[in-house]
């Protein structure tokens, strides 16, 4: 339950209809937060009924025993008026940057003030899931201003999740000279399941998620190696296959392919740790996953899963595991709808140290997941009460979290200072 409410009154408002929102701080009681059903944090956070009959594999698999951060936390929704944002970022100036799908990149300061809209991306289809999507700094970006993106590029084929980079102006006006690097062929005339999420590995070299495109026609692609659908790729920063990869010099297989036999990956991050690639991929009705992402391995997609179809009936075979494809470290039933995500880096909040943070659309909060020698040990539901579609979350220098929702608003999510 709400503790306390504090509504402050909005700064003013901004171009384009976008608000300064300091609209409402919430915080929430470690003792009766909503965040969490568990019990004394022993019980799994989720109480209600799967959507499957499947049972995990090995203990820990699935409903994990619940934990519970022990300040008050605190969320304050900072901006509102967004424009169906898709993935937020910080800059090493410590604002931040947010891709709105409908074509627009914002700059935001920390008190969330929204700048102009920022152009200079090529025709996208902005149609269900696609538009302008991920992006992420380069990491010499004081110097170069160079952002990498995801798109759904538009063509007379089809559309197809395409990697670009281009430099932000100096009057952070335009993007310039934008060029697609990367395109996960082949092109498709269709609007789902693009993937999109990307992150620097330990080397420099940019892993881009994609989906399956979601159809009947398209989702055997997940399961062969000559396409980019359902995958993790690993590329350099020009677009080419890095090096070290799995199946580089192979007849008839993409070489930018790091792992296969996903179905829609829209949560990536490296764990700073140990430099293992995590994704959160969403499962059909039931079965969301969180995998440990490994070269050259086979994740199952369509052939295993622990979901079934939207109609009730089993994918494919109605099988959930299988030799020589890979187990879920954890998963969902009923589904989260995992996106974003990222692993807190900061000192700032010690209990949430090297935590990994979630952004869960159908779930409606952000997810902390406590994991320990790779295995997941902890699970924890924040912003529960907001009931909001929660697509990204980024960690901040400043030690908060920042959050971007569905409905166009923009949350820093904290404790509360003693």
């Amino acid at each position: 339950m709400k503790k306390n409410i504090i509504t402050l009154i909005a700064a003013g408002l901004l171009s384009s209809s976008l608000i300064l929102a300091s609209s409402s701080v919430t915080v929430y009681s470690s003792a009766t937060s909503p965040s969490t059903s568990a019990s004394q944090g022993e019980e799994p956070v989720e109480q209600g009924m799967p959507e499957t009959d499947f049972k995990p594999m090995y203990e820990g698999q699935t409903r994990i025993k619940g934990i519970k951060t022990e300040k008050e936390v605190v969320s304050e929704v900072i901006a509102e008026g967004l424009d169906s944002p898709w993935a937020v970022e910080e800059l090493p100036d410590g604002r931040l940057v947010i891709t709105e799908r409908t074509g627009s990149l914002r700059i935001t300061d920390k008190d969330g003030k929204v700048g102009e809209a920022i152009g200079g991306f090529p025709e996208t289809d902005s149609s269900g899931q696609g538009g302008i999507l991920d992006v992420l700094p380069a990491e010499d970006f004081k110097d170069s201003r160079i952002l990498f993106f995801t798109i759904s590029e538009k063509t007379e084929e089809g559309s197809v999740t395409a990697v670009g980079k281009g430099r932000l102006s100096g009057d952070e006006t335009k993007i310039e000279d934008f060029e697609i690097i990367f395109r996960a062929l082949p092109y498709f005339k269709g609007s789902n399941h693009y993937g999109s999420r990307l992150a620097f590995d330990e080397k420099g070299n940019l892993l881009v998620s994609t989906g399956e495109r979601q159809t009947d026609e398209t989702r055997d692609k997940a399961q062969e190696l000559d396409n980019g659908y359902g995958k993790i790729l690993r590329i350099t920063t020009d677009g080419k296959p890095a090096e070290g990869n799995p199946f580089i010099g192979k007849e008839g297989i993409m070489p930018e392919i790091y792992s296969y036999g996903h179905r829609n990956v829209q949560g990536l991050a490296v764990d700073p740790r140990t430099n293992e690639i995590w994704a959160a991929e969403m499962g059909p009705q039931g079965g969301d996953e969180l995998n440990l992402i490994k070269p050259g391995l086979n994740y199952g997609w369509p052939v295993i899963s622990y979901g079934e179809e939207y109609t009730g009936l089993p994918v494919k075979e109605g099988i959930s595991h299988k030799e020589g494809m890979e187990q879920p470290v954890y998963y969902w039933d009923p589904v989260i709808a995992p996106s974003g995500m990222s692993f807190y880096n900061s000192d700032s909040i010690p209990e949430w140290k090297d935590n990994l943070f979630i952004a869960c659309l159908r779930g409606e909060h952000i997810a902390r997941i406590e994991i320990t020698d790779n295995k997941i040990t902890g699970e924890e539901r924040l912003l529960e009460g907001e009931g909001e579609r929660f697509r990204d979350v980024t960690i901040g220098s400043d030690g908060a979290l920042y959050a971007v929702t569905d409905s166009g608003k923009l949350y820093k999510i904290r404790t509360a200072q003693e």
